[in-house]
């Protein structure tokens, strides 16, 4: 299956320099075509830093670049040569099978959602991010898509997450949470009672265990958690902040003195490993699911390893039909 990736070369604090540099290194090693988005003289001079002659690029015209502080709404109605609303135009179209983008993470969901649609039986679309724990990972959804939630979102987020992680990570009969303040049934929030009791009645098709308690989200104890979009996304940038303070500290506390230098040297392979099991850039970026497309919205802060890795997300995502097998399990759900 010959797979052609959109990738908006504008979108991120780095591009396009390591956007471009990134999706080179992705078609080399992952054999993908690629589709260049934004303003051809700035990618054309990129380009022209590396041997490109046996890859498959093209570079399509886009002027206008959404910033992170624009509305993403009235951006994309407001920029129509806008890099990401060509880009998942690009898909709309057939030119390309997938985006991605390092963007404006509001705008790469508005243009996909406008541009694209959503599956059959899908409400809202949902970010679902993968996050280390002290056993594999976990899949967390919705991280920023959705701030207001209703229960059968978040049973749509549970039937769209177990098959991500199945599909993508290889989980055979994930096990799927709701973020709750406590274990019991009955805690939390209306929304998440009733979202419980919903899931609790799903558990011919959705391999329900109950409330997940923040404490409990990074032990391993289940490999999917849903949640209202706010709730997400506030967990995500709580746990970078969190993991960059720890790095930080542990990074001072090993610089104080000889002895405790020489302790790090000894131990410098397993605090490398520890470090790229908790760095996103190895996800890649968070794939948007619940449209009519593969969308993978990278980090703005995404340099070229990250990129690389997104695009490796996108080829994956197409290759094991995500979309279909959601599509599928939704309409399952319906029958049961």
């Amino acid at each position: 299956m010959s797979i052609r990736i959109a990738v908006d070369a504008m979108g991120g604090d780095y591009a396009p320099v390591e956007t471009i540099k990134g999706a080179i290194e992705a078609a080399r090693e992952y054999k993908v075509k690629l589709q260049l988005v934004g303003q051809v003289d700035k990618i054309e001079n990129e380009l022209a830093k590396y041997n490109t002659k046996d890859l498959d690029i093209i570079i399509t015209r886009a002027d206008e670049v959404i910033e992170m502080n624009e509305a993403p709404g009235s951006a994309i109605r407001r920029k129509k040569n806008s890099s990401i609303v060509v880009a998942v135009d690009s898909v709309a179209k057939g030119e390309s099978q997938a985006i991605v983008a390092a963007g404006s993470t509001g705008a790469a969901m508005a243009a996909s959602l406008f541009g694209l649609g959503r599956l059959p039986g899908i409400d809202r679309p949902a970010i679902a991010v993968v996050l280390p724990t002290m056993k594999k990972y976990v899949v967390m959804l919705d991280a920023g898509a959705n701030a207001t939630c209703e229960p059968n979102m978040l049973h749509q987020f549970a039937i769209m997450g177990s098959i991500f992680s199945n599909c993508i990570l290889g989980v055979k009969n994930p096990r799927v949470g709701i973020l709750n303040i406590g274990g019991e049934s009955g805690k939390g929030n209306t929304l998440v009672q009733n979202a419980y009791k919903l899931l609790a009645q799903s558990q011919d098709h959705i391999n329900f265990i109950g409330n997940v308690e923040g404490r409990e989200l990074f032990m391993g104890y289940s490999d999917v958690v849903v949640c209202d979009g706010f709730v997400g996304n506030v967990t995500l940038k709580v746990t970078e902040g969190v993991a960059n303070m720890i790095f930080k500290m542990l990074k001072d506390e090993l610089t104080k003195s000889v002895w405790v230098k020489l302790g790090a040297f000894i131990a410098k392979s397993a605090l490398m490993r520890l470090k790229k099991k908790s760095n996103y850039e190895e996800y890649g970026g968070a794939l948007l699911l619940g449209i009519k497309g593969v969308c993978v919205i990278a980090h703005g802060g995404s340099k070229a390893y990250a990129i690389k890795n997104a695009i490796r997300v996108a080829k994956e995502s197409i290759e094991r039909d995500i979309n279909g097998k959601i599509s599928e399990m939704y309409e399952l759900s319906r029958i049961l």
